[in-house]
């Protein structure tokens, strides 16, 4: 199975294979572009979570929180 479906598929169904693969790349960057947003406001909105969460948790559970919060933003792949 091919890694780039998408792009071999657009090599196929045109009669210019370059204007193919130049059209699925512009495709593919609008919805990476988008999918980049939607992560933002994601991150942003599980900031704010995260801060009205902890308002009236003791310091020991606002850090842990916090620590958990900040690793599961770093893994990303």
């Amino acid at each position: 199975m091919s890694e780039t479906p998408r792009t071999d598929r657009a090599r196929l169904d045109e009669h210019d294979p370059a204007v193919a693969v130049a059209s699925e790349c512009s495709k593919l960057e609008r919805e990476l572009n988008a999918a980049n947003e939607r992560i933002k406001q994601l991150e942003e909105s599980e900031n704010r979570m995260l801060n009205w969460l902890t308002e009236d948790c003791p310091e020991s559970v606002k850090k842990q929180l916090s620590n958990a919060w900040m690793k599961s933003k770093e893994a990303k792949p």
